[in-house]
This record gives structure tokens, C-alpha cells and sequence, in this order.
């Protein structure tokens, strides 16, 4: 599966469409459970402000782009990065993937909600939980949804409670260990699937302007995460973008970071998940193109360690390592047998 890592977060580089097959298939399959984050310019804002909920993307199973506007920093920055709103994800699930006979649980919403679900989708087998008050900051409050959740196996989870209380109650989940299905964090989705919002026309959102037309139609809730939250993602952008340097060069993911405040201030890492096809030759490429670099590579097995534990090998230069955790203990990306992986630590990149 294809990874961007944009805004120090893994996104899934996938469209609704394809992002609403993944989840039918693996739901279908009633294994342990999974969730979807759908992350968007307010989620990245909250983030930054509280790092503490990084780990609920980090959990997550798949981080889906919701938001046109960071499609369009992505673009910027040179990364393919695909918008899949979370509405169009919930529609394409309910229109194409739901069966009559398939259990779904529903956390959020209303009765009058949920009844046209069932009536409009055909869909009968819609358990549903009016989620109690208080999610973000009332541990026993999304005790209570999670046991929902455990007490009503079912292939499909809708999680309608907005952010990040439903990003927590699926964390909570997946950490419970004894729960199954497939959870989608999908705010107001179903809601605009079933005509009790109103979403903004297709012109709007081909334009980017979805934004614009939700806060027209709810200026008073709205406000202040548009005009005030919103804009702030322009400087988490510009602080990324100053310090990293992004290129492309086949690889299933890229990455690349600052590391300042120790004793590689002033470097940059250029972190690449590559196709074992093009692994093998990258190095000498980007010696001859741009010098003496301190480079390092491995493959997948060496990268884990010989026992093929799924421990990463610590390799080091200064001091530092290159593989696994950093020297500031930023989580490395899972290791594949099929992915090479090459770390560059270097003072500056041309582009």
C-alpha cells in the first residue's frame, strides 16, 4: 500500500473509490479490529497544537486525505496525494458494498437518522448507539461506546460523533483487543448521505470551496474553524516546507525531515520506502548526482535484523541512528520484506 508522508503524518495515497474497497474487503473478513482516520486541515491543526492525538493517526488502519486544500498543499509540494472524503467513502460503501443482510453499527447520530438508513439503503441490521455526552474528556463515556461495539460484532462501524472523539473511541478499540469490524471515523457523513445535512454542490468541491459553503450554511458553529483555526494550517505548511526537502524518485513512500536541537542541526534525512526493482542502484544515482553523501541502505531483512524479529536495526552515524527510532524517538515506518529502505543524512539537497 502506497504511503505519503506529508505534515510529519502517513496518509494512504488513495482515492474514496478505491479507499471504500479496501475497507468492504477487509470488514467482509470480521478480523480484529480496524479503523479509518479521516484527517483534514482541522484535524492537522488540532495536532499541532496538541501532539498528543498523533497516536490516533498513527493507530490508525488506513489515514484517508478529507480535505481538497491539503490535496492542493500536497500538490505544491510535490507529492501525489489524492483527496477521499470521508462523505464520498460512506456513500460509495452504503451504494455498493452494504449487503441487506450485512450488520452495521452506528455510533452518533439520531433515531431519525438511522431510520432512513434502513429505509432508504435497505439495510435493516443497523445497531445503534445514542453516543453519550462528554466522549472527548469522559474515559467512561467511550468505555461505554467500545462496549457497544465488542457486544455487537458486525463488519461495518460508523463512527459519527465528530473529532476526535470518534478518533478515540476507535483507538480504544483497537487497543481493547477483543473487538472486530471495520470503523470509520466519518463526522457528518451520514448526514449528508441521507439528505439531513446539506453538502455543498459539486462545482463547490471541485473548486476547493466546500469550505466556503459550510460556512455560509453554519456560520455560528463554523466560524471560528474556518477563520480562525483554519488559516493556521498555511504556517504548519510553510514550517514543514522550509525545512524539508521532497522528491520523487519511485519510491512507495518518501519522507524527508529536519532534525535540529541535537548534534545533526543543520542536516536533513531523506527517508525513501523504495521498490526493490530500483533499491539496488540508487545509490551510486545519487552519489554521481549529488556528491559525497553519508548513505546508508538495506533491504528488508537486514533492516528487521537477521532473526527477522521485526526489530530494526539500529545502524549509526554520529551517534545517531538511521534505522528504527531516531535519536529524538520518532517511530519508524513498520519494515517489509518487499521494501527497500535507504536513509540519507546530508547537510542540504538541491531542489
Amino acid at each position: 500500500m502506497r504511503r505519503t508522508f506529508f505534515l510529519d503524518m502517513a496518509f494512504d495515497a488513495l482515492n474514496a473509490d478505491e479507499a471504500a474497497r479496501r475497507i468492504a474487503t477487509r470488514a467482509r473478513k470480521l478480523g480484529p479490529f480496524a479503523y479509518v482516520a479521516t484527517p483534514n486541515v482541522d484535524h492537522l491543526v488540532r495536532v499541532d497544537r496538541e501532539p498528543r492525538f498523533m497516536r490516533l493517526y498513527d493507530d490508525a488502519w488506513l489515514n484517508l486525505c478529507d480535505s481538497r486544500i491539503l490535496e492542493a498543499f500536497a500538490n505544491a509540494s510535490y507529492l501525489d496525494l489524492p483527496a477521499a472524503p470521508g462523505a464520498d467513502i460512506v456513500e460509495h460503501l452504503f451504494r455498493q458494498h452494504i449487503g441487506a443482510t450485512d450488520p452495521v453499527v452506528v455510533i452518533g447520530g439520531t433515531q431519525k437518522l438511522v431510520d432512513r438508513l434502513r429505509r432508504e439503503f435497505a439495510t435493516p441490521d443497523i445497531r445503534w448507539l445514542d453516543a453519550p455526552a462528554g466522549l472527548r474528556d469522559d474515559p467512561a463515556a467511550r468505555t461505554a461506546c467500545v462496549q457497544f461495539i465488542r457486544e455487537n460484532p458486525a463488519p461495518f462501524v460508523f463512527l459519527a460523533v465528530g473529532s476526535p472523539q470518534q478518533e478515540l473511541i476507535a483507538h480504544e478499540a483497537r487497543r481493547a483487543g477483543d473487538c472486530t469490524g471495520v470503523a470509520v471515523c466519518c463526522g457528518a457523513a451520514l448526514e449528508f448521505l441521507t439528505g439531513m445535512a446539506a453538502r455543498a454542490p459539486q462545482w463547490a468541491r471541485e473548486h476547493r470551496l466546500e469550505w466556503l459553503y459550510r460556512l455560509a450554511a453554519e456560520p455560528g458553529r463554523l466560524w471560528k474553524r474556518y477563520l480562525v483555526d483554519g488559516p493556521r494550517i498555511f504556517l504548519i505548511w510553510h514550517r514543514w516546507r522550509s525545512g524539508v526537502h521532497v522528491a520523487s524518485v519511485g519510491a512507495r513512500g518518501v519522507a524527508a525531515s529536519p532534525r535540529e536541537g541535537n548534534a545533526m542541526a543543520g542536516q536533513t534525512r531523506l527517508h525513501l520506502w523504495l521498490d526493490p526493482a530500483i533499491g539496488s542502484g540508487l545509490r551510486r544515482t545519487l552519489e554521481a548526482a549529488f556528491g559525497r553523501l553519508n548513505v546508508e541502505a538495506a533491504d528488508g531483512d537486514a533492516a528487521r535484523g537477521g532473526d527477522g524479529s521485526g526489530v530494526a536495526r539500529r545502524d549509526r552515524v554520529g551517534g545517531h541512528a538511521l534505522f528504527g527510532r531516531d535519536a529524538e524517538g520518532a517511530a519508524a515506518r513498520p519494515w517489509r520484506d518487499d521494501v527497500h529502505t535507504l536513509t540519507i543524512c546530508c547537510g542540504g539537497l538541491p531542489w
